[in-house]
């Protein structure tokens, strides 16, 4: 029996509770004139920035759609280019398409939070906050599952299909990569323009409507982590599924499928096995998003905690269901249900560690501690507890590698089983993503309606309850991104064995003592901290010309301290887009030049870079992510009043380490996690080509 339909209907089903949810929220009450005005010029700002941003994305796509079509036509042929081309293009749409619409329902939702907040407290508020997110949620997972299916249904399902799927994993990296680093570029340059001239020099409170970078600022906050997050999460489902799928169809070719696992429903079943681990996991989120409710406490982390708890129960009971049914009840089945609940184990420890270092825990308390003697010593913890922040996550990583790695070569005694196991425990991490970017996406949501709160007047109790919901909200934005960047490094572990594969090299030729490799590696570590340099380089600029201009607006316009003029909030909007529209280029054109060019050089010194990149890109992103998201939490701790509260010196102190970990946390460090892939998946695509046209044979 063909169980491809499950995935299909799990895409589907996904999709329709996407809407369900989007109606929900759209329907609850929206508030005063003044509220409606200040959401909607958020929405204009995001939709402006968006629509720029794809205008700007689709020329690269289509060019690099050419550039497939051609260039792959002298390898594999002008019909089968074609459909990579193709899949490349609907990867591109699809992975636009899951940002937008959740940017759509969260600059709406934002304001009906703030409403919930005044007039049914934060119970009321957290329901429409955390189901607004779940149309992020559910749109990416539903919209990659039913691509990645449909594609390879379409192209035959076969073995053959699955390597012509990868073009709509590269084209999901693409958007992924250019959203994440636009984004962050425009979210932060706003974020930390804003904080550096208002909290710092004029010493007003954030969002106060008397700051001319507020609305960029709120604009930021969806464009950054809504619509960059959405594509981010999109990319890694779609990429870590074709890469277990590649590593099953290495299996299928070599004709050992049954022999290895006899009880098998088909002899593409290990191909086909997870899409189906992603299937009964979005069924497993959509019934968990149904238990997030707060008990009789404000426990809201508890809640949504709840909901995660859930997820993870459910996916475990029906991944072993599926393996029953798919690949058999012997021992050698059993150890690919083993991987996936490696994978679940790994996904849960990440959280626990990025909410120790990120929560109102030690390592941030230190953070504000250190605030008390100045910025310099609040940079110099930060940059500390960032840096001691990434050992636990490589450790749990580790393990869950060699793990997933040798338990099924130890059942079944095939090596290449093993890397299956590895794709599947990445697999099993993303099994719950529709839920996990529900946590993330339910940030900008009620970080927006504190916004709303602040420059609408309305009550202080009103700013409270948002307070308490954006406090959890920084926390599970922090946990998504460290999830995103340990399911990452597993998936392209994953991608590197398929590109050795694909370029067919000798055991012997991928050696430390082999110049090529030695060479690739340190060009592959050096990178992702080249192109952090960029992104960091691209936000100072971004936040200086923000600041000249708020600093011009004080200067120049009559009344605005005051409360009796109204700030020009449209001219931040403009210089923050233009900042990242034209900043985002450079960056994202790396991750595809790169891998070309040292490919084309030679495939030996091609496989060091990817070595090199997912090493040093991984332990940067976590330091970034981890350091970033501590220092703004040891901002919100002093200002709850510890240390004096706002207007202190500590606070002073905390709010310049906050400005630099912003950058860290919502720019450089997450776009890092879709530069890893996009590498990968370029090396995948090409790699005939590498093989036929370098100038230093393997």
């Amino acid at each position: 029996m063909d169980l491809l339909w499950l995935a299909l209907l799990a895409g589907l089903v996904s999709l329709a509770f996407a809407a369900v949810f989007a109606v929900y929220t759209l329907r609850q009450e929206s508030g005063n004139e003044k509220m409606n005005a200040i959401s909607e010029a958020i929405q204009e700002g995001a939709s402006a920035y968006l629509n720029r941003q794809y205008r700007t994305i689709a020329v690269v796509a289509v060019v690099i759609a050419a550039v497939l079509l051609f260039a792959l036509a002298r390898t594999i042929g002008i019909y089968d280019s074609s459909r990579v081309a193709v899949g490349f293009l609907a990867g591109a749409v699809c992975s636009a398409a899951a940002g937008y619409v959740g940017m759509f329902v969260s600059t709406r939702g934002n304001v009906r939070v703030a409403q919930a907040a005044k007039t049914g407290g934060v119970r009321k508020a957290l329901a429409i906050a955390f189901r607004g997110g779940a149309v992020t949620g559910l749109s990416v997972v539903g919209l990659a599952l039913l691509g990645t299916a449909l594609l390879y249904i379409g192209y035959g399902k076969n073995t053959h299909a699955v390597d012509l799927i990868v073009g709509y994993g590269f084209g999901a990296s693409l958007i992924s990569l250019f959203a994440r680093i636009g984004g962050g570029i425009y979210t932060k340059a706003a974020d930390v323009g804003a904080d550096l001239v208002g909290k710092v020099e004029a010493g007003i409170p954030e969002d106060d409507p008397r700051n001319a970078a507020v609305i960029a600022d709120n604009v930021g906050d969806n464009v950054g982590d809504c619509a960059g997050m959405g594509a981010d999460l999109f990319e890694t489902y779609v990429v870590t599924a074709i890469a277990a799928m590649l590593i099953g169809g290495l299996i299928t070719k070599q004709g050992i499928v049954r022999s290895v696992f006899p009880d098998v429903v088909s002899d593409l079943a290990l191909i086909e096995y997870p899409l189906l681990l992603g299937a009964v996991g979005i069924f497993a989120s959509i019934i968990a998003i149904f238990t997030v409710r707060m008990g009789k406490g404000d426990k809201i982390m508890r809640a949504l905690y709840n909901g995660v708890a859930t997820a993870v129960v459910l996916s475990i009971i029906l991944f072993y269901l599926v393996t029953v049914v798919v690949i058999g009840r012997d021992a050698n089945a059993n150890a690919l249900f083993i991987a996936a609940v490696i994978g679940i184990i790994v996904m849960a420890l990440m959280v626990i560690v990025t909410e120790y270092f990120t929560q109102m825990h030690a390592p941030v308390r230190a953070i504000a501690d250190a605030s008390k003697t100045g910025a310099g010593t609040n940079l110099i913890t930060g940059l500390a507890m960032g840096m001691l922040s990434t050992g636990l996550p490589v450790v749990i990583i580790c393990s869950g590698i060699l793990a997933a790695y040798f338990i099924p070569v130890s059942l079944t005694g095939v090596n290449i089983v093993g890397l299956y196991g590895i794709a599947i425990t990445a697999v099993a991490m993303l099994s719950t993503t529709g839920i996990i970017i529900a946590l993330d996406s339910y940030g900008p949501i009620t970080d927006n309606a504190g916004g709303i709160a602040e420059m609408a007047d309305l009550p202080a109790a009103v700013r409270e309850q948002t307070d308490k919901l954006d406090a959890v909200g920084n926390t599970t934005k922090a946990v998504t991104k460290g999830y995103a960047i340990a399911s990452a490094a597993i998936a392209a572990l994953a991608l590197f064995s398929d590109y050795l594969h694909k370029v067919n090299l000798p055991a012997d030729s991928f050696s430390l003592f082999n110049p090529l490799v030695m060479v690739g590696l340190l060009l592959g570590g050096l990178l992702p901290f080249i192109f952090s340099a960029v992104l960091m380089r691209a936000v100072g600029r971004g936040a200086y010309k923000v600041v000249e201009e708020v600093r011009r607006q004080f200067r120049e316009i009559p009344g605005i301290m005051e409360g009796k003029a109204r700030p020009e909030y449209g001219v931040c909007v403009d210089i923050v887009t233009a900042a990242a529209l034209k900043e985002m280029i450079i960056p994202g054109l790396l991750a595809v030049v790169v891998p070309v060019v040292v490919g084309l050089f030679s495939p030996i010194a091609l496989g060091g870079l990817l070595i090199g990149v997912i090493v040093s890109g991984l332990v940067l992103a976590l330091m970034m992510a981890n350091g970033g998201a501590a220092w703004d939490n040891a901002k919100k701790m002093i200002e709850d009043g510890y240390l004096g509260g706002k207007g202190s010196d500590a606070h002073k102190a905390a709010v310049v380490g906050d400005t630099v970990g912003d950058p860290f946390k919502d720019t450089a460090g997450p776009a890092i996690n879709p530069l890893i892939k996009a590498m990968n998946m370029v090396a995948i695509l090409f790699s005939t080509l590498f093989i036929t046209f370098c100038i230093i044979s393997p």
